[in-house]
């Protein structure tokens, strides 16, 4: 709890926030346009407007800005915008009714080419985090998206699954989202943003340069995905993919040391306080690989520790940013409350 309070009261030092009561315009939190189902319903208009590849201006501001990977795109013909078939999918959905912005990891059905002048493939699930802002006028005016698309070799063929090679189709397997996301805190036992965001920052502090010492809040029964696969589990949970079975604090606790050099550009974007959710982008790099993961992260929170963890990421160029931080913001390890 020390090393608890430690964090969240230097989480709070980095949040220029007004009282939770109030949004930053001043509006309190049940005047909002767009409360949970709203937002909740924005990502699913989002998708079918990107299935149909129709930007209408009644569901997008005019200003609207778009980035898939990380790279600034024109809304409309570009990216999955250019490739997606079908808007249903797997939906884990984490609304911010405080900022007016929605995360989320779905999935969509995207038809690709063989080349790029070759015929089209059967549709595949590709894996989505996803960010939605939306304006006062209720209409969305920021797109961020992480799309994590299957392995396709050029010209065809078979291409081999990989550890990470079908994200997709692996978190479709997983049918539908764990049942304890959705279930309320009780209005007593509600956390602030900044201890919210401090709990899940935690996460990133115990990963980064680990060394089997440091501070880890995690229930005894948390579990771990990384699209779609079981990376950390307890006893009597299913095996996952990614080496022996071992559960989230005794993963840390006696592996994975050393293994990223650093968790950067951490930008926590929705904050689900009625349902102890916390919803970041972040990227992992591995400097003596050069290899860099891009990522969208959700944690559950219970009782200042960590109970479920998913992600759907993709690697990326090295040393890689965002698009939507600055230079300084990108290299940073501190956190950055997205408002």
């Amino acid at each position: 709890m020390t090393a608890f309070r430690t964090l969240a009261a230097s989480a709070a030092l980095a949040f220029a926030a007004p009282a939770l009561a109030q949004t930053p315009g001043g509006v309190p939190l049940e005047q909002h346009a767009c409360q949970r189902a709203c937002l909740e319903g924005m990502v699913e208009r989002y998708l079918q407007a990107m299935s149909d590849g129709t930007v209408t201006d009644e569901l997008f501001a005019r200003a609207v800005r778009f980035t898939e990977n990380g790279v600034e795109l024109p809304l409309g013909n570009e990216g999955l915008w250019a490739t997606t078939v079908s808007p249903q999918g797997y939906r884990l959905i984490v609304p911010d009714v405080e900022t007016q912005q929605v995360g989320a990891l779905v999935t969509v059905k995207e038809q690709a080419t063989s080349s790029a002048a070759g015929a089209p493939l059967a549709p595949e699930a590709v894996g989505v985090s996803l960010r939605l802002r939306i304006d006062p006028q209720g209409k969305i005016s920021e797109v961020e998206q992480v799309a994590a698309r299957p392995d396709r070799p050029l010209g065809g063929g078979e291409a081999p699954a990989g550890v990470f090679g079908r994200t997709g189709e692996m978190v479709e397997a997983m049918v539908r989202p764990w049942e304890g996301y959705s279930r309320a805190v009780p209005e007593g036992e509600r956390r602030s943003r900044a201890d919210l965001v401090a709990v899940a920052d935690a996460y990133f502090e115990a990963i980064e340069r680990n060394d089997g010492k440091g501070y880890y809040p995690f229930t005894d029964d948390c579990l771990r995905y990384e699209n779609g696969i079981i990376a950390a589990a307890p006893e009597g949970a299913p095996v996952g993919s990614l080496g022996p079975r071992l559960g989230c604090r005794q993963q840390l606790e006696t592996s994975l040391f050393g293994v990223v050099s650093s968790i950067r550009d951490r930008r926590f974007v929705a904050v689900d306080r009625e349902r102890g959710v916390v919803f970041s982008f972040a990227f992992f790099d591995h400097r003596p690989i050069n290899w860099t993961w891009q990522l969208g992260e959700l944690f559950k929170i219970e009782n200042d520790k960590i109970s479920r963890i998913e992600a759907i990421f993709i690697r990326g160029p090295y040393g890689m940013c965002s698009g939507w931080s600055t230079y300084a913001q990108c290299r940073s390890e501190e956190i950055q409350d997205v408002r």
